[in-house]
């Protein structure tokens, strides 16, 4: 059964809620709605942690009400200077919204889903006050939905950007054994702080529609121009050399894909996140991808992850 949230946890990240439906099992954390692990039939499809590790690398969070960083934590607003706290240091940005240390409360739950909600309140770099709010559900078929909704409760328009962190996987395959497909027609160059500054047409490395081993993959990068089904998803498949898939989707909300492969950050020898966003890198000051969302309005975007063999 799932935790409640006024379980007392000696976990780092807080409460544990445990979803379970059609062979799989999900594991939701209190701290930063973070998806801890997801495994279908036993497989483990997603990266996780220890009782005692806060999130590494992210993993997992949920991002709001930005995805990814601000340049310099700066940006303007009617004139003014806002000025967010640095949280990147060595790169001198604002990274992963202001909830990635922030506990979220239940509002709902059930066998097969949680509804997990954090208040975000007007702060030096963001004066707005507004929640955000995440849905995890798994289906019949043992896929899983998530839905995350930025609710403005304040007297002002607030910009928005929404954004999600899971490392993917396929149970013990090794990166080798491994092929990520990217069905992106544009990527986001980007500067030394991971700051994009131009929108180019994939080629050669960048250019993944045909997958690409993961073994020989090392970027930290943005895609945008997303190909989609006739249900508006995008897809970013991860494929086993055993015929095995993974496969993200997000929905027509989501314009862009940021993909982090690298080697040893994960403490073995491939990390791979693929993180679906409503708008890229520094939106705040570019403008992509951002939304304004009136008083009393909400803004909602969703994704997903399925496994298939």
């Amino acid at each position: 059964m799932p935790a409640h949230a006024d379980t007392p946890s000696t976990c780092a990240s807080g409460a544990q809620y445990r979803l379970e439906r059609g062979g799989a099992v999900v594991v939701v954390t209190e701290l930063a709605a973070a998806l801890r692990s997801f495994a279908v039939g036993g497989v483990p499809v997603t990266e996780t942690f220890t009782d005692e590790q806060i999130p590494p690398g992210a993993c997992g969070i949920t991002l709001a009400p930005w995805a990814n960083r601000v340049e310099g934590g700066r940006w303007m607003l009617d004139g003014a200077v806002q000025q967010l706290d640095i949280t990147e240091v060595p790169r001198n940005n604002a990274i992963h919204g202001l909830l990635r240390n922030a506990p979220y409360a239940c509002v709902e739950q059930g066998p097969a889903h949680v509804v997990l909600e954090s208040p975000i309140f007007p702060q030096h770099g963001y004066p707005f006050l507004a929640r955000h709010r995440v849905r995890y559900e798994l289906e019949a078929s043992g896929a899983l939905t998530v839905t995350q909704t930025f609710a403005n409760d304040g007297a002002a328009a607030a910009p928005v950007v929404l954004g999600a962190h899971p490392y993917v996987k396929l149970g013990d395959l090794s990166p080798e054994q491994l092929t990520l497909t990217v069905a992106a027609d544009s990527w986001l160059e980007a500067d030394e702080r991971l700051i994009p500054r131009a929108v180019r047409a994939v080629d050669g490395v960048h250019d993944l529609r045909g997958g690409a081993p993961l073994a020989a993959l090392d970027t930290d990068t943005a895609y945008t121009g997303l190909s989609r089904g006739e249900d508006g998803r995008a897809r970013t498949v991860l494929r086993g050399d055993d015929g095995r898939e993974v496969t993200l989707w997000q929905d027509e909300h989501c314009g862009y894909v940021h993909i982090f492969a690298s080697k040893g950050s994960w403490g073995g020898p491939k990390a791979l996140a693929v993180e679906p966003m409503t708008g890229p890198a520094n939106a705040f000051n570019t403008g992509a991808g951002l939304t304004w969302v009136e008083p009393g309005q909400e803004f909602s975007m969703s994704w997903g992850i399925a496994a298939s063999w």
